[in-house]
């Protein structure tokens, strides 16, 4: 869509405006790329490097009261490079340190109607930020559980049990960090819910095995199933987040605009536990956040997206003048070119 790019942001608000098509969801995907390593959309790398190229290019720089951080990205034929302050070894995570963004965009509904793990990413992302040992726990995790998943493809039942102990030791690990932190996440997006939708909502978390057995009673008792699929059936891999809106299952039984509201909660949610832990401030992304909301609906969901403290950069097809209060800057979006008014 661009063939360069360049936005100084102001520190609180911004909004980009233009037609569908113009440019405005590509000038967020790019800034949401340097602090995920990745596009929102999910979107194919085809599909992002201009036609004719073989890569494209970011940088970013981030201040805050402690320090400035310089960020770099490229990605296309010659494979995914980082760098952060010049240094090229510090993997994704170190992006998402220096860059914590969040995103509300169209199919944010699938948050609450989508599969079990959009919300177990959802979740990580918090325990992430919040819990400076997961991320390390979770990486053995998943290191094991392919591990295991390959034994039971190989039929080698002896070592499968011995292979166990360590499974079992990182999954109820992972599992508690989860829980630890849904415990203080949940009362947030509880309120937040509340808030935008008026009706009473519950959120439960659910570990990915039966909540009255540890997990070495769930593996023994899943064993032959496991064989016969060749895949393992218990464990955090499995967890979910059940939600009830109005005595009723969110997924199944609400309109597409209020699971947007409900899964917006969620995420302004996690932004503000996630904010009260870490020095740099979160970038809230919101993509066309009109759609599918009558003009109340849209009121409450800025208002707290507002009352959240951090930078947003939104977009919208209308020059909105009532988005956000005070001071803000304001661009505008056509065939590629974005330009400040």
């Amino acid at each position: 869509m661009f063939d360069s790019l360049e936005l100084q942001l102001h520190p609180k608000y911004n909004l980009i405006y233009g037609n569908n098509a113009s440019g405005k969801t590509s000038a967020l995907e790019a800034i949401s790329y340097l602090g995920r390593g990745r596009s929102f959309r999910d979107a194919p790398l085809k599909n992002i490097v201009r036609d004719g190229c073989d890569n494209f290019l970011l940088f970013g720089q981030t201040t805050n009261n402690i320090k400035q951080d310089k960020l770099g990205i490229s990605n296309g034929s010659d494979g995914l490079v980082l760098s952060l302050n010049g240094e090229h070894n510090g993997g994704l995570e170190s992006l998402a340190g220096a860059l914590p963004v969040q995103v509300i965009d169209p199919n944010i509904h699938n948050l609450v109607a989508g599969s079990p793990e959009n919300r177990r990413r959802y979740l990580d992302w918090v325990v992430f930020h919040v819990e400076p040992s997961y991320l390390k726990v979770w990486r053995k995790y998943k290191r094991s559980l392919k591990q295991r998943n390959l034994l039971l493809k190989n039929h080698n039942n002896k070592e499968l049990r011995s292979w166990n102990k360590g499974f079992i030791v990182l999954g109820e690990e992972i599992s508690r960090l989860r829980k630890s932190v849904f415990e203080v996440l949940e009362g947030s997006v509880s309120q937040i819910s509340s808030a935008l939708l008026n009706k009473g909502i519950s959120f439960q978390y659910e570990q990915g095995w039966p909540i009255n057995q540890d997990l070495e009673e769930s593996l023994i008792k899943s064993e032959s199933r496991d064989i016969h699929l060749k895949s393992t059936q218990v464990g955090p891999h499995r967890a979910d987040i059940s939600i009830t809106y109005d005595s009723g299952s969110a997924k199944k039984q609400v309109s597409r605009g209020q699971q947007k509201l409900l899964a917006c909660a969620m995420v302004l949610g996690s932004v503000e536990i996630v904010q009260e832990h870490i020095d740099n401030p979160i970038l809230l992304l919101l993509d066309d956040p009109s759609a599918e909301l009558d003009k109340n609906s849209l009121n409450k969901l800025m208002n707290e997206v507002v009352a959240m403290g951090s930078q947003v950069v939104a977009t919208s097809i209308e020059n909105h003048n009532d988005f956000f209060p005070g001071d803000y800057f304001v661009f505008h979006v056509e065939q590629g070119i974005i330009k400040s008014i």
